[in-house]
């Protein structure tokens, strides 16, 4: 098991020394998440109440399209010069190299939604009043959902031709539960705060999803490899 770990952070440690010299990666991601805020607050008046609704969707919205520019290149940058043919045939666990790609492909996207999410409430003029422990507990637990089963299919379809329309395809119809959770149980903590057990509910839902299927993408992963 220590085993597992250690090469799993070796793993998160080179991609995010990688993306720590070249930064193509969070920058697309933060330039896309720009994009759809500034769009957003053009298109709706922000002095409208009417506009906080849209303001969870925006959240996932802006976490969803990110995080698919990030996993689409997690594994395309390993098949260059046979990068993740050398990762197959070494000693180091499948389960490692999948723990470790979740590991680094997750954080970039909290650094995304740590610079977006403020920028959102600001040009939004949204003025948070709701429980701020349990928004950054379903943000952790709808993003590692939402990566977790991300980073497997990325994998997956990481030696297609067309890896980059596949992986949404598969990815979308799988997600949804987590997501849906995840929407319904922000709009619960920022405007309507007094509906606190539903998003409780919601949240147990998000950490029976992340559990189970953590667990089968770290079994499966393994094969995954060999397809």
């Amino acid at each position: 098991m220590n085993n597992l770990f250690k090469a799993a952070f070796i793993i998160a440690g080179k991609d995010l020394y990688s993306e720590w010299k070249t930064k193509q990666v969070v920058t697309t991601m933060l330039i896309f998440s720009g994009l759809v805020i500034v769009t957003f607050s053009f298109a709706f008046d922000p002095s409208n109440n009417a506009v906080r609704a849209i303001i969870p969707g925006l959240i996932w919205i802006i976490t969803i399209f990110s995080a698919i520019l990030g996993l689409n290149r997690s594994f395309s940058s390993e098949t260059k010069n046979d990068n993740l043919f050398g990762l197959i045939v070494s000693p180091t666990d499948p389960a490692s190299i999948y723990f470790g790609k979740v590991i680094a492909n997750y954080l970039f996207v909290l650094i995304v939604q740590l610079i977006s999410i403020p920028v959102l409430f600001l040009l939004f003029d949204f003025k948070f009043i709701g429980n701020l422990p349990l928004f950054i507990v379903v943000v952790f637990l709808g993003t590692f959902g939402f990566i977790s089963v991300g980073t497997f299919l990325a994998g997956l379809a990481a030696n297609s031709r067309s890896s980059e329309m596949l992986l949404p395809i598969l990815l979308f119809p799988v997600v949804s539960p987590v997501i849906i959770a995840a929407v319904q149980a922000t709009k619960i903590l920022l405007i309507d705060i007094e509906q606190i057990a539903s998003a409780i509910s919601w949240m147990q839902l998000m950490g029976a999803y992340n559990l189970i299927f953590f667990v089968l993408c770290l079994i499966l992963f393994e094969y995954v490899l060999e397809v």
